[in-house]
């Protein structure tokens, strides 16, 4: 079942967040991983810029998903399932979902370069790597020039 998440949700998120992206470690590149991979801060920060949903499995929040309206386009943003639940669709529910709910004719979602099961993932469900990621990642995403460097952004359109 996928429901929309609130602050209340947060202690829930904050986890799935820090236990999914352990898959990171030795994957990207070392000055980009840490642990927590996402603070609570920087949760609180994201969750009050943006809309999560969640897929609940017997009413255990287990897989998150971001949904971000930005200008004339529409982020996928924090897609995470816990490691134990992967690989059953859980994230193809949330994906599909969310880009239902899209009002924008693009539909973009960024992710480490390195992080090929992700972009593997996007590409299964339509989106296609974009050439100009540099220039989208500084004008939809407000995030550090190491990581626009060492990110790719994938594109759909709706």
């Amino acid at each position: 079942m996928i429901r929309k998440l609130t602050i209340k949700d947060a202690d829930t998120v904050f986890e799935i967040i820090n236990l999914a992206a352990r898959v990171y470690e030795n994957r990207i590149p070392d000055d980009c991983y840490h642990q927590p991979y996402m603070t609570r801060e920087e949760l609180q920060h994201e969750m009050s810029k943006m809309t999560f949903f969640g897929w609940a499995e017997k009413g255990k929040l287990v897989g998150i998903m971001g949904f971000q309206p930005v200008a004339d386009v529409t982020l996928i943003r924090h897609a995470y399932v816990l490691p134990e639940y992967q690989s059953k669709g859980i994230g193809t529910k949330l994906l599909k979902r969310l880009r239902q709910m899209a009002k924008t004719s693009q539909i973009l979602v960024g992710t480490w370069a390195d992080a090929s099961w992700a972009i593997n993932f996007y590409q299964r469900h339509g989106f296609n790597l974009l050439a100009d990621k540099d220039k989208l990642l500084e004008r939809y995403w407000t995030i550090p020039q190491r990581q626009v460097e060492t990110s790719v952004v994938l594109g759909i359109e709706k």
